[in-house]
């Protein structure tokens, strides 16, 4: 049975919800993305009441209680708190609520395992394929190489990856300018590997897909366009789906791999924070799990009571 649709907010509720949405985009930077998925966390909150003014704790409470009854689990219902409580805190900053409530509202922590990655042989694997693959020189699967070298070597997220154009690209020091979330920008390096397949793009693959009205974006579609997140996700899961054995994952997969593989040989934490661009250093600790057996091992040669 289709989930039943979240009634439209009275006017002026939903006149103010709009606005926020604006200040989320124009103000904070978000992706489009990422303001959408607030509009629907917050729709059924806001659809509760005529007046913003009515928004307190016992309110915000029921919601989630309510939501926890129709079976959303913790990482939705952290998800829609975070989503209320940005949005109350903005009411009490612009006047709509004498007072913030989200500033006390409690929701269950968010589950923060990890989804399973490919090992370092699978990615092995993967590679060999894809460059065996490229060998031939059909533009896109020479495209389709890079993309699975710069996703791995650089951790970058896919809709970054696509948002790149040829200039954000310094191929004399390997480095990459990356736009990532809330409009930040940081540096990532790439390996002699993605160095290599990106110059054979370059060269051949590129000029091949370009047409005369094609835009200055480093990845291409067919037709000559600026490559579609949705098919990098495509080129990237057909080609884990080849590797025997691998966990089924896609570009973000990759992002998960190159930072455990990280990790697992050494890389400082702050490193794998810059490399991801992630804005907290607790969301890059989660790779901390990884270290684990290789701290057992350092322990076991080098403790004396080990």
């Amino acid at each position: 049975m289709p989930p039943s649709r979240v009634p439209e907010p009275a006017p002026a509720v939903g006149a103010v919800l709009e606005e926020f949405v604006r200040h989320l985009g124009l103000e904070r930077g978000c992706s489009a993305h990422t303001v959408r998925a607030y509009r629907g966390d917050l729709l059924p909150l806001l659809s509760r009441i005529d007046d913003v003014a009515a928004i307190d704790l016992a309110l915000l409470r029921r919601w989630l209680a309510d939501g926890h009854a129709g079976g959303a689990g913790r990482s939705t219902l952290a998800r829609r708190a975070a989503a209320a409580r940005t949005f109350t805190a903005w009411a009490h900053r612009t006047g709509r609520l004498a007072t913030d409530p989200g500033a006390l509202l409690v929701s269950p922590r968010p589950r923060t395992a990890l989804p399973a990655v490919l090992d370092p042989a699978e990615t092995g694997s993967l590679f060999d394929a894809a460059v065996s693959g490229a060998a031939e020189g059909e533009p896109a699967a020479v495209r389709d190489l890079l993309i699975l070298e710069l996703l791995y070597a650089t951790g970058m997220r896919v809709g970054e990856l696509c948002g790149l154009d040829v200039d954000d690209v310094d191929e004399e020091r390997r480095a990459v300018r990356v736009l990532g979330k809330g409009g930040r920008e940081r540096t990532v390096v790439y390996g002699v590997p993605a160095a290599t397949a990106l110059r054979r793009w370059l060269d051949g693959g590129r000029r091949e897909l370009a047409r005369p009205g094609s835009p200055p974006a480093l990845l291409l579609g067919a037709r000559g366009g600026r490559l579609d997140p949705r098919i990098a996700r495509e080129v990237v899961h057909r080609a884990v789906a080849a590797v025997p054995g691998a966990p089924d994952t896609g570009p973000h997969g990759l992002r998960h791999a190159a930072a455990t593989h990280m990790m697992a040989g050494g890389a400082d934490l702050r490193y794998v924070q810059e490399l991801l661009g992630h804005a907290k250093l607790a969301t890059t600790q989660l790779y901390t799990h990884v270290t684990v057996e290789r701290l057992k091992v350092v322990h076991e040669q080098a403790h004396p009571r080990a």
